[in-house]
């Protein structure tokens, strides 16, 4: 039996959210140039989409491209930007097929304007989709988001809107980029690597991890399943652990 089978419908996770990693090392092991390493993502991409559809997965945000990234070779910038720009274009049907909203969060500012009438379109053509949100992290950095969120609570507070005694961890979530979507439920890293590099960090707060040995282009439907399954088993405390009675109570240090 596979692990699709092995999937409870009822206790799916709502939230998946993905760092997308091993691509450059994908191509490096295989003698390619690393922008090979991309292309081959895209394909992985598109599984892992069609799985959480599958699946019944409400959003899926994938790590597609750092704040951080931009110091990479120009050569490997400028071809991701024009993988991007194709696979905007190229995935559509599969976004309007499957009924998929597509979303970005992160630094668009940053983009060229190639690239950022890529994505407008791209967003305006699935705006109208309901059964999945797919949201692309893009130019994207935690530290960036959640100094922007504290940007804008002093801004408020300044102006007189908001006072400052009720400033609390929903006031702040209200402020980041992700504030129309739950937290992540879930977040899976490939190719082996342990680190959350920037991503999610408030939103991750308590979030199962899952870590994958697989580097990101050999990352498959069957694969994905298999996390899902793996979270299912697992139980969610969110800082609590309950009493002899059943009773729930704080808990401290590691869980």
């Amino acid at each position: 039996m596979g692990f699709l089978q092995a999937v409870d419908k009822e206790k799916v996770p709502c939230h998946v959210a993905i760092i997308m990693d091993g691509n450059g090392r994908w191509a490096q092991e295989r003698g390619l140039p690393r922008a090979r390493g991309h292309v081959a993502g895209v394909e992985a991409v598109r599984k892992v989409v069609k799985a959480a559809r599958r699946a019944g997965v409400r959003y899926l945000t994938l790590y597609a491209f750092s704040a951080e990234n931009w110091a990479r070779p120009k050569e490997e910038v400028s071809a991701l930007m024009d993988l991007l720009v194709s696979c905007l274009h190229g995935e559509m049907p599969l976004f309007l097929e499957n009924d998929i909203r597509l979303r970005v969060i992160g630094q668009e500012e940053a983009f060229s304007p190639e690239v950022k009438a890529a994505l407008q379109e791209a967003l305006d053509k699935t705006a109208a989709n309901r059964s999945m949100d797919l949201v692309l992290a893009l130019s994207y950095s935690a530290r960036w988001e959640i100094s922007q969120a504290a940007r804008r609570i002093a801004q408020e507070v300044k102006a007189g809107t908001l006072d400052p005694e009720r400033i609390d961890p929903d006031c702040v979530a209200r402020c980041l980029s992700t504030a129309f979507m739950p937290d992540p439920d879930l977040l899976i890293r490939t190719s082996g690597e342990l680190r959350i590099s920037n991503f999610l960090l408030w939103q991750i707060a308590y979030s199962e991890l899952f870590f994958s040995p697989v580097y990101w282009p050999d990352f498959d439907e069957e694969m994905f399943y298999e996390a899902l399954v793996r979270y299912q088993q697992r139980e969610r405390r969110f800082g609590k652990v309950l009493s002899a009675t059943g009773e729930s109570g704080k808990r401290t240090g590691l869980q």
